[in-house]
């Protein structure tokens, strides 16, 4: 048996004590980016192998939060794919004036960074007291530091740029409270988004969402989970509500992709279609 064989019988006893012990199922995630992931889990533990994290995932009930953090990936960036956040601003935005209210659903948003990036863009475009943002996530670390809503001020002087070509109508700084090197975004833009924990894989819709952001998330899951995350969102978006992926993202794979056509497919926005009677 080759070494690969032998990870991938770790990687799945693994995932079974995460699910059988703890309730999260990570079974449907894709392999690669579970095995170093695991791998890198179990070289900063001092394990020899993966299965080595086992025990502590069984017997260590405060490893659990090691291992979502760990697992979740949670990547994100003030301003991310510009291009895509100027496509909701023109293009998406002007269609949601017309409700007296708006709830936007953020699905993984890490540790917040996209959620103040959809606040302020709300904001600028008058819409945001009207609206409530739910922005969800598996690592508890990472929903911490996102209510906190603060950031070192390098990195939200980095996102100036992006922020200008995502149609910026004035400075991101003004968003902000700078104090000490960090930067806090105000108090107008965090009191309308609610961070709350929310598993894709094995929880149900909690809201009735006009516009559901899900960015470079799927790209983790294989084509089975894709489809039960799919019927989630259609599940929870209005009448011609709108849905926006990651670039590197497509409706391709799951046949519950047909609930849903393309509107930009550049800027990887889509719109629930209307339900077959």
């Amino acid at each position: 048996m080759t070494p690969d064989e032998v990870a991938e019988i770790e990687i799945g006893l693994v995932l079974e004590a995460l699910w059988a012990r703890h309730g999260y199922d990570f079974r449907h995630y894709a392999r690669s980016s579970l095995k170093r992931r695991l791998t890198a889990l179990g070289d900063a533990f001092g394990q020899g192998s993966i299965s080595g994290l086992i025990p502590r995932l069984l017997h260590q009930p405060g490893f659990l939060s090691e291992v979502l953090a760990s697992l979740s990936v949670p990547v994100t960036g003030l301003f991310r794919d510009p291009a895509a956040l100027a496509a909701l601003r023109h293009e998406v935005m002007p269609r949601l004036a017309s409700y007296p209210h708006l709830s936007v659903w953020l699905a993984g948003c890490a540790s917040g960074e996209e959620a103040y990036s959809l606040a302020v863009l709300l904001c600028e475009e008058g819409l945001l007291a009207r609206a409530r943002i739910f922005a969800t996530d598996i690592n508890d670390r990472a929903l911490a530091q996102a209510e906190e809503g603060i950031y070192p001020l390098a990195r939200v002087e980095a996102a100036e740029a992006d922020y200008r070509a995502a149609g910026g109508r004035a400075r991101l700084g003004d968003h902000l409270h700078v104090a000490y090197g960090y930067a806090r975004f105000h108090e107008a833009l965090r009191g309308r988004i609610v961070f709350a924990h929310h598993n894709l894989v094995s929880d149900g819709v909690f809201c009735e969402a006009h516009l559901i952001l899900c960015r470079n998330v799927l790209i983790y899951f294989d084509s089975a989970l894709q489809g039960r995350v799919l019927g989630l969102f259609d599940e929870a978006l209005i009448r011609d509500g709108f849905l926006c992926l990651g670039s590197n993202e497509s409706l391709r794979a799951a046949p519950e992709a047909t609930r849903f056509r393309p509107f930009d497919p550049a800027a990887r926005l889509f719109i629930k279609k209307e339900a077959v009677r």
